[in-house]
């Protein structure tokens, strides 16, 4: 009997753990996300939820829908200065609670729910104020999704890629910094409904090694923008970004030719004053280059009212340059005046020694014909004449004192050559007190306006 109880008991205890097992790999076998459909027909079916009707405000009251939105910049591809726009690619998100959505989480199972189609819920009419162009990404599936939480929460996530219009002030160009902003308000719902607020912590990211061609992106701020209207006033969100110019390329580009343009029309001043092809060919090349360098760096920006900081270099620089050009003009009427000169010098001299030949010729007909003997006056005094001393005086005092410029410009004989001397001197130290003052002004402004 007792080896019977025992074998009933044994029994039993085998067909127990068979039924729990059985039962556990059942409840294993239930797939938690085929329960989102059964959730969201609930909460999503007919009758039970209005996507025209806004939620509620915090806590379930009267109040406005509070939206928060956060940014992840992921490229900025271009900068243009001709259109002053720039165009970015950036994930959008918003956040809102809405109380009708909320359900059970089946004790943690069910994280958040997932929807693709954004008219299935009430969203925000959000819109970018400042946009040109805009559109969302399809590939390979539309990149855009709805995650609502067991509490209500919703969060809203898009992948768009904007062109944006970004007016620029060009006055230190190419030494400027640009603010380019990026605004979101609402279209239709005031603030009496709905209110846009930045999200808490970090609100705008930026992906790390964002590369620009010409441009850093130094910092970016979030601010508040909203504006009234006659209709009411209306949620506005924006974010600043800050962009400084990379001043290498136009050094490279611009300022360096720019420069050795004008060092090259300085050549001139150093050929010989009748090298007029060479000199001529000279200063309208690099005339030539210089208005075609103009030109260019001209095309890539807009037409603006104002004066450029490239303006001022490139129109001082051909100011030079055309000013070489004409200083050989100038040596070239000096080079034609002293010909001139030295050849009515050469006639005067050659009247003056015909005119003492003549005389020396009629003073020697008068002492062979005539007996007379004339009582003449000394043309010369004597040394101890008081007249004469005071003379020598007064010229001793009227001599100019010695000057070392016109010392050294006495060697040079003509003036045409003493133009071309001076011109070797006086250009460069120009050119040099301009890039003094240019580079001290606006290197200064650029300080002061990051200041």
């Amino acid at each position: 009997m007792v080896n019977l109880f025992v074998l009933i008991i044994f029994l039993q205890a085998v067909y127990i753990n068979i039924c729990w097992g059985s039962q556990q790999k059942n409840a294993q076998k239930i797939n938690f996300r085929e329960k989102e459909k059964e959730v969201l027909d609930q909460i999503l079916g007919p009758g039970r939820y209005d996507a025209r009707i806004r939620p509620s405000g915090v806590n379930g009251t009267d109040g406005p829908a509070i939206v928060r939105v956060n940014l992840f910049v992921r490229s900025i591809t271009t900068i243009s200065d001709i259109k002053m726009e720039y165009s970015v690619q950036l994930t959008f998100r918003e956040q809102w609670m809405d109380e009708r959505l909320k359900f059970n989480d089946l004790h943690g199972r069910l994280k958040y729910l997932t929807l693709t189609e954004a008219n299935r819920v009430w969203m925000p009419d959000l819109f970018f104020s400042n946009e040109k162009e805009g559109h969302t990404h399809n590939i390979i599936m539309p990149n855009v999704y709805i995650r609502i939480f067991p509490y209500g929460s919703v969060l809203y996530s898009i992948r768009i890629s904007l062109t944006l219009s970004c007016p620029m002030n060009l006055k230190l160009y190419p030494l400027d910094r640009q603010i380019c902003s990026l605004r979101m308000a609402s279209y239709g719902w005031t603030t009496d409904d709905l209110v846009f607020l930045w999200k808490e912590g970090d609100p705008v990211q930026v992906v790390k090694n964002l590369h620009l061609p010409r441009f850093t992106l130094e910092k970016f701020l979030t601010d508040y923008c909203n504006s009234k209207t006659n209709t009411g006033e209306y949620s506005c969100l924006k974010v600043d970004l800050l962009f400084k110019r990379e001043f290498s390329y136009y050094l490279i580009q611009i300022y360096i030719p720019c420069c050795m343009l004008v060092i090259v029309s300085w050549v001139s001043f150093w050929l010989d004053q009748g090298a007029v092809p060479a000199r001529v060919s000279l200063g309208v090349t690099t005339l030539l280059t210089m208005a075609t360098q103009t030109s260019g760096i001209n095309a890539s920006l807009p037409p603006v009212s104002y004066t450029k900081a490239i303006d001022v270099w490139t129109g001082v620089c051909l100011t030079f340059v055309f000013g070489a050009l004409l200083e050989f003009a100038l040596v070239n009427y000096a080079s034609r005046s002293d010909m001139h000169r030295e050849n009515m010098k050469k006639q005067r001299r050659q009247v003056e020694l015909e005119h003492a030949q003549s005389l020396d010729g009629a003073s020697d007909m008068i002492d062979t014909d005539s007996n007379t003997t004339f009582a003449m006056k000394p043309l010369v005094r004597a040394p101890g004449d008081p007249m004469r001393l005071e003379k020598a005086h007064c010229e001793v005092h009227m001599q100019p004192r010695p000057n070392c410029c016109r010392s050294w410009l006495s060697k040079f004989p003509t003036r045409s050559k003493r133009i071309d001397v001076i011109s070797r001197i006086t250009f460069p130290l120009v050119f040099a007190l301009f890039n003094v003052i240019y580079w001290s002004t606006y290197l200064f402004r650029e300080e002061a306006e990051e200041s």
